[in-house]
């Protein structure tokens, strides 16, 4: 119990930082390049579409091999994400073989969320409305011998919320191997066999585009046009769970029947500074989550995961977002030179976020807090291009949540934030309603206000 009142003290004391303790950040430092090999990446992927069929977003959710489960009881479909606090919205849940179980070893772990609402001005992709969950193939603790063992990257979910069906889709990097041929990997930190596989702890869906983040670098690119079939190609394998790429002339994606190759990438300018990472002079950012704003001039959101722990209750050590320009006619970056330069930085009020978007000049971020429910944060209004950002309202979370993506209502009115929950057996996909985040009737439920903050 004294463990409890001494979280519950600190969160307090953290919430209440004086932003006159804090430094502004220097939006200099968010600044972007495209990689060097961008136009080889595209010619690989061109390479590979003469050799694979594809299938689009509408046709893949249309024969989706999973199904999940819909709630809109207040017990929502898995109350173990919520710790039995209730939920006015709408929620899903994975299948059992992708909830994972309370405390069980997992192979793979959610982490981004975007929807059509990001992608398409009118929210319709043909006649869907998907929502898209990335996942990170966490590194097991123990060899089992089986194709767990494979370092697997990343991985998307293509989630109809209609039908509740939803189909996994393998994210790879393209390369020609040592035969010529138009290959590809999987996702990795670095693009070589010995490193981990991407975090992908958060991405965006904009035009044909799915920006996803990388950590220490920026934001990877697929393209929605380039959904490749393994399942139905002459040359194609589904079996082998352990192979990926081109073997013997045949395409593996470790069991998967899709696999979306990466055609473009942009990466800071300046080198990222491992060791000033989380701190008041951290230089260029890491990409630890992304959104999409549509208020406005449309803009793609990054942001900087800052654990507890690191940032110790120092205002200045608890990360930064950043505000990207986007081209509505293309979907891509509008650049400045050539470069992708961010035209809005601000420094978070609090440490340990995992997602955040803003809308009409206000922030939401996303914070977790352990086995313990997490929290909603709502900022006040903020025009300056760079500041820090102030909590105006807290609001209750399920237990662990991760990237925030926001979907307007067909009017334009506030609408809803979407996010996912990442710990196994607790997983949920859920939305909080903007405009009854200070209902102060339902304090005590997902998304209602914090009574200690009223």
């Amino acid at each position: 119990m004294l463990a409890r009142m001494i979280v519950v003290i600190w969160l307090l004391i953290a919430e209440t930082v004086s932003v006159g303790q804090a430094t502004a950040v220097d939006l200099n430092d968010f600044q972007l390049r495209p990689v060097s090999n961008q136009a080889e990446l595209l010619n690989i992927v061109e390479k590979l579409d003469l050799e694979l069929p594809k299938l689009g977003v509408k046709n893949i959710l249309d024969q989706a091999n999973r199904i999940g489960t819909l709630s809109t009881t207040p017990k929502t479909c898995n109350p173990h994400a919520t710790l039995n606090r209730n939920l006015t919205t709408v929620s899903y849940c994975f299948s059992q073989a992708d909830s994972g179980t309370i405390g069980g070893d997992v192979e793979w772990m959610p982490q981004g969320v975007t929807t059509v609402a990001d992608a398409m001005e009118n929210q319709l992709w043909n006649t869907k409305q998907p929502i898209l969950i990335s996942w990170y193939d966490k590194k097991s603790d123990k060899v089992t011998n089986t194709d767990a063992d494979k370092i697997k990257g990343a991985r998307v979910t293509f989630f109809d919320p209609v039908t509740v069906n939803y189909q996994h889709v393998l994210l790879v990097y393209p390369l020609i191997n040592s035969f010529g041929n138009p290959s590809y990997m999987s996702l990795r930190t670095t693009q070589k066999n010995e490193y981990d596989s991407l975090h992908a702890g958060g991405i965006a869906w904009y035009g044909n585009y799915l920006y996803v983040a990388d950590t220490g670098h920026g934001f990877r690119v697929f393209d929605m046009r380039y959904i490749f079939d393994l399942k139905t190609a002459a040359n194609g394998d589904t079996s082998d769970k352990n192979q990926i790429g081109r073997q013997n002339g045949k395409y593996y994606g470790h069991g998967y029947r899709y696999v979306m190759p990466q055609v473009d990438e942009w990466t800071n300018v300046v080198e990222r500074d491992v060791t000033k990472k989380c701190t008041d002079n951290a230089g260029s950012p890491t990409f630890s989550f992304v959104a999409v704003d549509r208020s406005g001039v449309d803009h793609l959101i990054s942001g900087e995961f800052c654990a507890d722990k690191a940032a110790a209750g120092d205002i200045n050590k608890s990360g930064r977002v950043a505000r990207w320009p986007l081209d509505g006619n293309t979907g891509q970056p509008k650049l400045t030179n050539g470069l992708w330069k961010a035209d809005a930085a601000y420094r978070l009020p609090i440490s340990n976020i995992q997602g955040a978007v803003s809308y009409n000049n206000k922030w939401y971020l996303s914070r977790s807090q352990g086995s313990s429910n997490g929290f909603l944060y709502v900022t006040k209004s903020i025009i300056s291009p760079t500041g820090i950002l102030e909590i105006d309202t807290a609001h209750f979370a399920a237990v662990g949540p991760e990237d925030l993506s926001h979907w307007t209502n067909p009017d334009g009115s506030a609408g809803g934030l979407w996010t996912v929950t990442e710990h196994a057996g607790k997983r949920l996909l859920y939305a909080c309603d903007i405009d009854q985040l200070n209902n102060r009737e339902g304090s005590n439920r997902i998304c209602g206000p914090r009574a200690n903050l009223s």
